[in-house]
């Protein structure tokens, strides 16, 4: 019963403390490793955060906020399935890939690129 307690109270305390600091917690991301697949896949339309694609739509936190891409989530399900000019990379890259990338975009973000 105490273990269970414990599991429990340690669910909400994450949960409050990633509410209060979304971006925080990267449990498992690797930054360098999604810097690599950045740099690979995604600098070429993405160079500095920006987007020669659609300009208005940049990998900048106003942007990311604005078009509610601001999530881990978010940016994973645009990597994965792509969306109107952006491809899909499902299949092109792993799972652990996809989540590094996201954590890697969300941290430029917040640095300002």
């Amino acid at each position: 019963m105490k273990k269970l307690l414990l599991a429990i109270g340690l669910a909400i305390a994450l949960t409050l403390f990633s509410s209060v600091f979304p971006h925080s917690i990267t449990l498992a991301a690797d930054l360098a490793n999604g810097a690599k697949v950045f740099s690979a896949n995604c600098a070429a339309c993405h160079a500095g955060g920006g987007n020669v694609v659609n300009r208005a739509k940049t990998l900048k936190q106003e942007a990311l906020e604005q078009y509610e891409m601001a999530s881990l989530e978010a940016i994973q399900q645009q990597v994965t399935n792509g969306k109107n000019a952006m491809p899909a990379f499902k299949g092109r890259l792993t799972d652990p890939q996809i989540e590094d990338v996201a954590a890697y975009v969300l941290d430029q973000a917040e640095k300002g690129w």
